[in-house]
């Protein structure tokens, strides 16, 4: 594993998933295979599990971890290449990026979109420029499009806490105060309908009217606008709010109820919920969801170490390899 970017990044779903209930199950069992190895984390935003998680991980394995927050410690970052940099950035990231690679081992990078540029989001020209120009095992920590270690968490959760074979997953919208980046939502899409792919899961997605996410994540997705009808006999819903890609970033008022609570989970079938966090109480998910016996959000963000530390411990046997 060179890379960890997306679902393409693994071959086997359910291998990987095994593998990381078994390190759960023994969480230093590998320390000596990250001795002397520098992990790097560096995030240009804001980040509560991504950031613990990954660096408890890596310790976990025996690595020394070096964080940096490069929107407020480091320089300016130029992306662009045959401009003259005479304006507010100071390094470009052809530098910046091979010197982290100089530094470390396994580098791991997190960035936002901007929501204004659909088109250069959804090129990921930051991401991609960063993996070429530092020359060592790169792990998203979120990008503007996918947040693959969520999504590997998520996964795992689901496995751990299912009562059947091929649970019901519904991937639920929920209002919010602003517009939100489709990452999260995109990147649970792609491992669920890969999911479903391999016979793991039946996917649903429920969205209202002009909340449709790109295609390229949604394919083989069960989708509707009707959220009663998508709970109907559900085992998972997965809570999360996301702005419109179809026209890029914009907020459209929803005027029927999105909000889960004790009344919709009825629908389903005890359904567990689940939510990449933070969350918004009583704008995104209802306190009583959040409070109850139905929550799966700490256990599920508990779980982020092992999807980091599964991810880890396959590029350090790599690079030994």
């Amino acid at each position: 594993m060179k890379k960890f970017f997306s679902v393409a990044d693994v071959d086997n779903l359910k291998s990987i998933v095994d593998e990381a209930l078994d390190i759960k199950s023994k969480p230093y069992a590998n320390e000596a295979l990250g001795k002397h190895k520098m992990l790097g984390l560096v995030f240009l935003n804001p980040s509560l599990r991504t950031r613990l998680s990954t660096q408890k991980a890596g310790m976990n394995l025996g690595m020394n971890v070096m964080v940096m927050n490069m929107d407020k410690d480091g320089w300016a970052l130029e992306t662009r290449d045959g401009v003259i940099m005479n304006g507010t950035t100071v390094e470009h990231i052809r530098e910046a990026a091979a010197v982290m690679g100089e530094y470390c081992d396994i580098l791991g990078l997190r960035s936002f979109p901007t929501l204004k540029d659909k088109v250069a989001d959804y090129s990921e020209d930051l991401f991609n420029k960063f993996i070429n120009y530092c020359g060592v095992p790169v792990v998203s920590l979120e990008s503007a499009t996918r947040h693959p270690l969520q999504s590997l968490t998520d996964l795992i959760t689901i496995t751990e806490y299912k009562k059947k074979d091929k649970p019901k997953v519904v991937l639920a919208w929920a209002p919010h105060v602003k517009a939100l980046p489709q990452a999260v939502p995109n990147s649970f899409s792609e491992w669920m309908c890969r999911a479903q792919e391999e016979g793991l899961v039946d996917f649903t997605i429920a969205q209202p009217a002009g909340y449709e996410l790109s295609e390229d994540f949604t394919q083989g997705a069960n989708i509707t606008t009707d959220l009663d009808a998508a709970l109907q006999d559900a085992d998972f819903v997965y809570v999360k709010n996301w702005s419109s890609f179809k026209e890029y970033g914009e907020v459209y008022p929803v005027n029927e109820n999105w909000l889960l609570d004790n009344e919709k989970l009825k629908l389903t079938n005890d359904a567990k919920v689940m939510h990449c966090l933070p969350v918004r109480r009583d704008l995104e998910l209802s306190s009583e969801i959040l409070d109850g016996p139905n929550s799966l959000v700490i256990k599920e963000a508990s779980n982020r170490v092992w999807a980091a530390q599964v991810v880890l411990k396959r590029m350090l046997e790599d690079l030994k390899s």
